[in-house]
């Protein structure tokens, strides 16, 4: 996108005509002078160093060079650059439910995909507002922190899912706590919750949690999500059901009661959800009663300054201008330097209109989310300039847009390579700290989250400011820990695995050798005829009341083995998971 930031001034390029038209009248009125003395023909011959072309390419030259400073002075913008804004609207912090149980499909498509339609579609109709996402089941943490990015808003609603929180259950009221410290402390402007759930709460005194946010003058309403006459979970990956401890199929019914006593606790509203969009229009609704005030937001502007282009041209005229002489040299005569110059100007200057050209088409269809065709523009650039920053980090934005993770990595690593020359200018810092966002969050989506944890660090070194970055770190760095832990986990019940396969190994060889020793007794009662037969009957006994007694103690050993194992396991988990 490219736009003027004082375009009064480009009025002034009407007056190029009026020199152009002074400039024939001048030469006009010089050829006839020329007519008074005699032919024309014949006074050149006689003035062979006077060169009319020469003149004409000084006119030029300097016609040109008046043309760039008037744009110069209009002031060319195009790119990208952060900035600080001042807006008037509200803060939103969304509370969503994604626990097992909005998996039923009481709702079409299910709870969680309605419960995601219906917050894009909010989000469409935010303008000036902030909003920020938090997603809860056993326990709570923020998947966005408030913002005014509402690109980066969507993209995070979009790959939302019950596996991001390991802990199942509802707890409501963490949520609610957590939304109530997520918002900006020095904003006076209207806060509200929105809490998206079925109700299902087991976890904690969510009535508690809301009538304190109330106090604080924090709205709390209620989107309930279900029937109340309930559904079954579907099983991902099958056609099978969720079953409790005792085998019987769940069935989650909508808890519209506590969603009532939540909402009436937090001095908001409640509203049920269905097929129709009358909850959206209800939150909307709500939300336009707000009491509307100043936000500072930090944004992306798609401005930035680039005059320096059209300063260095007009320049660069100047100096050919001023170094073009009126008269022919006698040495030089025959060479035609200046006009291979002005072909060498007239060369890069296309090259760079042709790429310039490629970039602004590239950035409308960005703009348009026309992602694909994009990258093809963004391309064509490159082609023309395979240096150019800018088409560099585009191309890695289109990439990014389109989940071509891998791809955009490429990029934005070989912009990053020139990070001794960006973090020269505050423009190129701010940039290349996005990049090292955006590099974290290809990390996030691969789960590699070592990877996430570096690049949000390198990103905060070039702007400590970004709350959304330091949001991302924490959360990056808390899923590497739950990872390492799972990874841990998986390895003790491999050691616990390969213990019970070695216990089995010496209970087999404990068991062949009470039978060798069976036979080895029979072979010796054999031998021994002298003993008597009740004798080596009660011997046969007795061994084999030696070997079940053995072979009980090691059965008991091994249920309170797994006993054992159970309860750990049992600790971990909550008594519902869903």
């Amino acid at each position: 996108m490219f736009r003027f930031a004082h375009p009064d001034f480009l009025y002034l390029l009407f007056l190029l005509p009026v020199l152009v038209a002074f400039y024939v009248y001048a030469v006009v009125l010089k050829k006839k002078a020329i007519k008074r003395y005699g032919n024309p023909e014949l006074l050149a011959e006689l003035m062979p160093e006077v060169s009319p072309k020469r003149q004409h390419l000084k006119f030029w030259l300097l016609f040109g060079a008046i043309a760039m400073v008037i744009i110069v002075m209009a002031g060319p913008q195009f790119g990208s650059k952060l900035e600080t804004v001042k807006r008037q609207g509200v803060e939103i912090m969304v509370c969503l439910d994604v626990s097992n149980s909005m998996l039923a499909e009481d709702v079409s498509p299910d709870r969680l995909s309605k419960a995601k339609q219906m917050l894009s579609k909010l989000t469409d109709g935010f303008s000036n507002d902030k909003v920020g996402l938090i997603v809860f089941a056993g326990d709570a943490f923020t998947q966005l922190p408030i913002t005014s990015d509402y690109v980066s808003a969507k993209m995070f609603l979009s790959s939302i899912n019950p596996s991001m929180v390991s802990t199942q259950g509802t707890a409501i009221g963490a949520a609610i706590n957590l939304a109530v410290r997520s918002f900006t402390p020095s904003e006076t402007s209207d806060k509200a919750i929105i809490l998206i759930t079925d109700g299902e709460n087991h976890e904690d005194d969510a009535v508690k949690a809301a009538s304190t946010a109330a106090e604080k003058g924090i709205h709390v309403n209620i989107v309930g999500m279900g029937d109340p006459k309930g559904s079954p979970i579907p099983v991902d990956g099958s056609n099978n059901y969720m079953k409790d401890k005792e085998g019987n199929v769940v069935i989650t019914k909508l808890n519209e009661e506590m969603c009532q006593e939540i909402a009436a606790a937090g001095q908001g509203t409640y509203v049920r959800a269905d097929n129709t969009n009358s909850a959206l229009r209800a939150l909307q609704k709500e939300i336009d009663k707000m009491n509307k005030s100043e936000l500072d937001s930090k944004v992306y502007s798609e401005y930035d300054e680039r005059f320096q282009t059209f300063a260095w041209i007009a320049l660069i005229l100047l100096l050919v201008e001023f170094m073009t002489l009126d008269r022919k040299n006698r040495v030089f005569r025959k060479v035609k330097l200046f006009s291979l110059l002005f072909l060498f100007c007239t060369g890069s200057l296309f090259a760079q209109k042709a790429e310039r050209k490629h970039v602004r088409e590239g950035n409308k269809l960005y703009e348009t989310e026309k992602f694909t065709e994009a990258e093809i523009a963004y391309r064509k650039s490159l082609e023309v300039n395979p240096r150019s920053s800018e088409g560099t980090y585009n191309l890695g934005n289109a990439l990014y847009k389109q989940k071509k993770f891998p791809e955009a990595a490429e990029q934005y690593q070989l912009v990053a390579g020139q990070g001794e020359k960006m973090v020269e200018t505050p423009e190129g810092k701010a940039r290349l700290a996005e990049i090292y966002h955006n590099v974290g969050n290809i990390g996030m989506q691969n789960k590699e989250y070592a990877k996430s944890v570096e690049a949000y660090k390198q990103s905060l070194r070039l702007n400590p400011k970004d709350d959304e970055t330091r949001y991302n770190l924490a959360l990056a760095q808390k899923l590497l820990q739950d990872q390492q832990n799972q990874q841990n986990e998986d390895q003790n019940q491999d050691q616990n695995e390969d213990k019970k396969e070695d216990q089995d190994k010496q209970d087999q060889q404990q068991q062949n050798q009470d039978q060798q020793q069976q036979q080895d007794d029979k072979k010796q009662d054999k031998t021994q005829e002298e003993q008597p037969q009740q004798q080596e009957q009660m011997s046969k006994d007795n061994a084999q009341q030696m070997l079940d007694a053995f072979l009980q103690d090691e059965k008991d050993t091994q249920e309170k083995v797994k006993k054992a194992q159970a309860q750990q396991q049992q600790r971990k988990r909550t008594d519902k998971e869903w």
